[in-house]
């Protein structure tokens, strides 16, 4: 007998490039069809294991206040579990009742009660079921570009929740990314300096950032710790603070250049 190999076989194990798949569901902003929903925006579809449920209420909560952040950075949200569509309109309610009275919540949570896409997507949790043995949808981040292509993806297990600022962080930089061509730091914030990929030679870094690129001494006399002020972007201001004697005294990524 031939056995499967259920992390392989899974019908969408995505890379980052593919093209997300144009799925249609039902959703409590009603019947949705994902690239007609995106349109020309960015997207971030996540699913959590389960409505009325501690962690997961904390986390739409958290993500309802964010929203306008998404937003500006014109990021559409869109929440899944294997919920039904009944009980998903029930506990928006609930979460803004707790987060923010008297709203709406602003984003659409998909239904997948027959559990479709989350097994086609790989977000099942083998490890946390419902009371009837089923796998329970896991926490799950895809972050979807205007291409309709894959930028980013983060599995978390049932037990830890998210935080929505550090995927607003991860966003701001594959925006920065996707019109510059420069690499964002360890630890780095909007407004901080970036860095100078390797392949860009100095020449034409020169001319590619004429704000300035500082290279950090390095005991190899290698040259690939190279700084620039972060371009100025539609969502990010830019105010820079001088960098280069920070730089002198150690490798410091959260500086910002005048």
């Amino acid at each position: 007998m031939q056995h499967r190999d259920t992390e392989t076989d899974r019908c969408c194990r995505m890379l980052l490039g593919d093209v997300f798949p144009n799925f249609e569901a039902d959703s409590t902003f009603g019947r949705m069809k994902l690239h007609d929903f995106l349109r020309d925006s960015w997207g971030v579809l996540f699913s959590h294991p389960g409505d009325f449920t501690p962690v997961c209420t904390t986390e739409l909560g958290r993500a309802a206040q964010l929203s306008p952040e998404f937003s500006k950075r014109n990021v559409k949200l869109m929440a899944l579990s294997v919920d039904s569509l009944q009980e998903h309109h029930d506990w928006s309610k609930l979460v803004m009742s707790l987060h923010e009275p008297g709203s709406q919540f602003p984003f659409p949570i998909i239904a997948d009660d027959r559990r479709e896409l989350v097994e086609k997507l790989g977000m099942l949790d083998p490890e946390e079921k419902d009371h009837n043995g089923m796998p329970l949808s896991a926490r799950c981040v895809f972050v979807i570009g205007p291409d309709k292509k894959l930028k980013l993806s983060i599995l978390y297990p049932a037990t830890t929740g998210r935080n929505f600022d550090e995927i607003l962080r991860v966003i701001d930089s594959l925006q920065l990314t996707a019109h510059n061509r420069v690499a964002t730091p360890v630890d780095w914030r909007p407004g901080n300096s970036v860095m100078v990929p390797p392949r860009i030679p100095e020449t034409e870094a020169a001319m590619l950032f004429p704000a300035g690129v500082y290279t950090k001494d390095l005991p190899s006399g290698k040259k690939y710790l190279r700084y620039t002020p972060q371009p100025n972007t539609h969502h990010t201001e830019s105010r820079f603070r001088n960098v280069r004697g920070v730089l002198d005294s150690g490798i410091n990524t959260s500086i910002e250049w005048p």
